[in-house]
C-alpha cells in the first residue's frame, strides 16, 4: 500500500501535488551503484524529467557512466510502477532531446483510466533490499525464470541463465580477475573506500550493515569487497543454490542502458514479490578484459550489461540503505535548465 504524504512538502510547497510526492519517494528506492542515487529530477504540473546527476558518477567504477545511466533507468521503472499503483498511466519519452545527453527522460502524466495495477510489484519496492548474504540452498523456480526472461524480452533485452558449470566458473574467474584488477588501482580503492563504510545517517552509500563479513560461502560468487562490514553471515556449510541471469543488448548505446536499468528494477521487484533475494555482481562488466570475456562466452552477439544473483533469502533481515531526502534530488521544471545544459556540454 502506498501512503500518501501529508502537510507541507519540502519540494512542492503546499500546494504540491502528493501523488508525485509519493511516487518520487519510491522511485528513490531503486537500486544504485554503490548507493550514490546518481539522479535528478525536474517536475512540471503534468510532467516529470529524469536527469542524470554528473556529480555523483564514479569514475573510478564506472569510467564510460553506463552504470550511471542503469542506476537511473531503475528509477525511471520504479517511478511508473508506482504511479500506476497510485492509479496514473505514464508515458515514457527516453532521451528526447539529443542536445542534452544527461535528459534521460520524461514522464508524461496521463488522464485516461490506467490498466489494473500490480499491487504486489509496488509492495515489493519497499520490500526489497540487496542481500549479499548466502542464499537457501534450494532451487529459483524455472517458470519465474521464464517469466523474468519474458519481461527483459518485452524491452528489448536479453537474459540467459548461466547454467553451465564450466561457463558458471569462468564467470567466478572472470569476477575474481576483475577484482584483482581493480584492486591494484588507487582511485578505485579510494573511491570505494569514500563509498561504503559510511557514517551512521550518511544518506548515501552502502553501510556497513548492509555487507556481510567476508569469506567464502561455497556455491556463492565472490562478491565485492567493501571497505566494512557489518551484516551477520548466517551459519551453515550447505551451498548456496542462486541463479545468475546475464542482461545483454544488440548495441552498447545510452538508450539501451536506460532500458537495461528498467528491465534490472523489473525483474528485482518480481524476484521480491516472490520472496526471493537478489544482488548485482557488476564487478566482471567494470573492467574491459573481463566484459569482453564474458561477451565471448555467452553472448557473442550482443554486449553484457548487467549480473544479477537472485535466490532464496536466508533468515533475517537485512536493513534498507539510506535514500537522500527528495529536496536533494528534485527540482521545479525550468529554472535549472541553464545550469544543466552548462554541465552536460
Amino acid at each position: 500500500m502506498i501512503v500518501m504524504p501529508a502537510g507541507r512538502d519540502p519540494v512542492t510547497g503546499p500546494d504540491g501535488d502528493p501523488v508525485v510526492v509519493a511516487a518520487l519517494q519510491l522511485a528513490c528506492r531503486a537500486p544504485s551503484v554503490h548507493n550514490s542515487q546518481p539522479w535528478r529530477w525536474r517536475v512540471g504540473q503534468r510532467t516529470l524529467e529524469l536527469h542524470a546527476d554528473p556529480s555523483r558518477r564514479l569514475p573510478a567504477t564506472d569510467p564510460d557512466g553506463r552504470d550511471l545511466v542503469i542506476s537511473c533507468g531503475a528509477a525511471l521503472h520504479h517511478l511508473t510502477v508506482a504511479l500506476a499503483g497510485l492509479g496514473e498511466v505514464a508515458r515514457v519519452h527516453r532521451l528526447p532531446d539529443p542536445s542534452r545527453a544527461g535528459h534521460l527522460a520524461t514522464v508524461e502524466r496521463m488522464s485516461q483510466q490506467p490498466p489494473p495495477a500490480d499491487a504486489a510489484l509496488v509492495e515489493a519496492i519497499g520490500l526489497r533490499r540487496t542481500d549479499r548474504r548466502r542464499f537457501r540452498p534450494w532451487p529459483v523456480p524455472a517458470q519465474l525464470l521464464g517469466e523474468l526472461a519474458g519481461t527483459a524480452a518485452l524491452a528489448g533485452v536479453r537474459m540467459d541463465v548461466v547454467t553451465d558449470p564450466a561457463v558458471r566458473w569462468a564467470l567466478v574467474r572472470a569476477i575474481r580477475t576483475a577484482a584483482e584488477v581493480q584492486s591494484s588501482d588507487p582511485a578505485y580503492g579510494a573511491e570505494l573506500a569514500a563509498w561504503s563504510g559510511r557514517p551512521d545517517g550518511a544518506a548515501d552509500g552502502v553501510p556497513a550493515a548492509s555487507v556481510p563479513a567476508p569469506g567464502r560461502v561455497p556455491g556463492q560468487p565472490p562478491l565485492r569487497a567493501f571497505a566494512a562490514d557489518g551484516l551477520d553471515q548466517p551459519a551453515g556449510d550447505e551451498p548456496e543454490e542462486s541463479a545468475l541471469l546475464l542482461l545483454s543488448t544488440p548495441t552498447d548505446t545510452p538508450l539501451q542502458w536506460l532500458r537495461v536499468g528498467e528491465v534490472t528494477s523489473a525483474l528485482l521487484l518480481t524476484a521480491a514479490r516472490e520472496g526471493l533475494g537478489s544482488s548485482p555482481l557488476t564487478q566482471p562488466l567494470e573492467v574491459a578484459d573481463t566484459r569482453e570475456l564474458l561477451r565471448s562466452r555467452i553472448v557473442p552477439a550482443g554486449h553484457p550489461q548487467v549480473l544479477l544473483r537472485i535466490g532464496w533469502p536466508s533468515p533475517g533481515e537485512v536493513p534498507p540503505t539510506p535514500r537522500r531526502d527528495l529536496a536533494d534530488v528534485v527540482d521545479p521544471l525550468g529554472p535549472q535548465r541553464g545550469r544543466d545544459d552548462q554541465q552536460e556540454r
